[in-house]
């Protein structure tokens, strides 16, 4: 739980943002104006645990696969229609480098929104990515599994769709610009006779097709409970053969990784559950177990970027490095909360879960409104978060648990969201066009969208910081009990 701490705050009124228009192509995607509520920065004491530690910078999510853009690779051009102009810019196959070993081939399912340098992703649900409101989006997924690089005999795609002869780079821009027309309802024509023909083949015959599961999570990403107890079960879901477990790096705390029975574990199948094995009598702490596995990322699988970064849709993978954490959270006595934030999408915010194991009611604040959880019971609140804009987790609690969740929500293509389409050379530096980076097409390209940086987000000892037209939320104890651990607990941010 957390400790009782002062704080202190100051806000400012921040304007509303308004929804753009829909673009001239295809159907209309419902949006909405992000409500916007007063701004400001909400410092809280520390809080009081066994020990301290420094705060996790490392970007989390739920699990899967994270990489980091190396570029636009196999491309043409296509033509982008808009208020009366024409645009003209790469579209293609990208690439990521994932961290740990492995390649990915993806697609842009944000036309307007430009990439950022060496950006890193992560593998995310549709549900918290403009898919998760995109009625199509299981078409996108249907091209992705029928055209280029799925199917890299190039010449039976050729002949099936009729197109005339397809090259790589005219292949990957017809494919482009068939999900450009579905993600983004973009007006956009390829520029090649051949990869149009594609690009309306495609879109003609596709189907809506369902989501892939993730290559590997875990949920829930966070437990609590007594000392001397098993806490969980964390449930595995992947789609490799078998995972291996890696229990808690503090050997000495006696805690261990088990199946329900008390069994150790070190590997893992999907469908498993994992439990923490606490030991009767330790002292009231925190414990994290990582699951790994080596397999293909599935097709269509969403990732999106740890900053602001044009989101992508996953085309191909080697045999790639995947991971997922989860935390434990334990003591004595008093209230033992586990919390866990994600994005949600289709309420435009952030979804905050609070679990209580423990014995006593826990109570917060959040967004300015105090929520009990009962022992044994769970809470969740969405609170709204404006569209783009960044959060940042830090979360204490005690045997010197911290660590720091990040994201920003980008729940809708920028194209919804107005604003005009700047323009540069190829010789000028960019890290990101429409599609892609610029480099080596030559001619004028269409850049679309911002190239600003990505604020810099100052941590805080506790609560969510929404930078912008966004909010502040503190999440703390209201009532100390003079008895129990001091014990604080967040979950998960993708």
């Amino acid at each position: 739980m957390f400790s009782a701490s002062s704080a202190t705050a100051f806000s400012a009124t921040v304007p509303s943002s308004t929804a753009g228009t829909t673009p001239p192509r295809g159907r209309g995607i419902s949006r909405f104006a992000a409500s916007v509520v007063a701004s400001g920065l909400v410092i809280a004491g520390a809080l009081v645990g066994a020990g301290s530690a420094a705060a996790d910078d490392t970007p989390q999510h739920q699990g899967g696969a994270t990489a980091v853009l190396d570029g636009l690779k196999t491309y043409d051009r296509a033509v982008l229609h808009t208020d009366g102009k024409k645009q003209v810019l790469p579209a293609g196959l990208f690439e990521m480098t994932v961290d740990g070993g492995g390649k990915l081939k993806t697609y842009c399912i944000d036309i307007h929104n430009p990439t950022q340098d060496q950006a890193k992703y992560l593998e995310t649900p549709w549900n918290q990515t403009s898919l998760g409101t995109n009625k199509n989006a299981g078409k996108i997924r249907w091209i992705l599994e029928h055209s280029y690089p799925q199917v890299d005999d190039l010449a039976a795609l050729a002949e099936q769709a009729g197109t005339g002869p397809l090259t790589e780079q005219t292949a990957a821009a017809g494919t482009q610009v068939a999900i450009w027309r579905y993600s983004d309802n973009a007006d956009v024509d390829a520029s090649d006779k051949q990869a149009e023909k594609l690009a309306d083949w495609l879109g003609k015959h596709a189907e809506d097709v369902a989501e892939p599961k993730a290559s590997l999570a875990l949920d829930p990403a966070a437990v609590s409970g007594l000392s001397g107890e098993r806490l969980g079960p964390v449930t595995v879901h992947t789609n490799a053969g078998q995972v291996s477990v890696t229990p808690p790096a503090d050997s000495a705390s006696g805690v261990k990784v088990t199946d329900k029975s008390g069994k150790p574990v070190t590997v893992a199948a999907n469908g498993a559950q994992l439990y923490f094995d606490i030991p009767a009598g330790a002292a009231d702490g925190t414990a994290a177990l990582t699951v790994q596995a080596t397999t293909s990322v599935p097709v269509g699988r969403a990732f999106a970027g740890v900053t602001k970064s044009q989101t992508q849709i996953l085309a191909g993978s080697s045999e790639s490095t995947v991971s997922a954490n989860a935390t434990a959270t334990w003591a004595k006595k008093g209230a033992i909360p586990a919390v866990t934030a994600k994005k949600n999408c289709a309420k435009g915010g952030v979804d905050v879960t609070a679990t209580n194991e423990g014995d006593e009611a826990f109570t917060f604040e959040l967004a300015g409104a105090e929520h009990t959880v009962a022992p044994g019971a769970t809470e969740t609140v969405t609170v709204p978060v404006a569209e783009d804009q960044a959060y940042d987790f830090t979360i204490t609690g005690p045997g010197g648990f911290t660590k720091t969740f990040k994201g920003v929500l980008d729940c809708k293509t920028a194209g919804t969201t107005g604003g005009g389409l700047d323009t540069q050379t190829a010789e000028q530096p960019s890290t990101a066009t429409a599609g892609g980076s610029s480099a080596g097409t030559g001619g004028d390209l269409a850049e679309t969208g911002s190239s600003s940086a990505t604020p810099v987000i100052a941590g805080i000892a506790i609560g969510l910081v929404v930078i912008g037209g966004g909010a502040v939320f503190l999440l703390r104890k209201r009532k100390a009990s003079p008895a129990g651990p001091s014990a604080g607990s967040a979950g998960s941010s993708e």
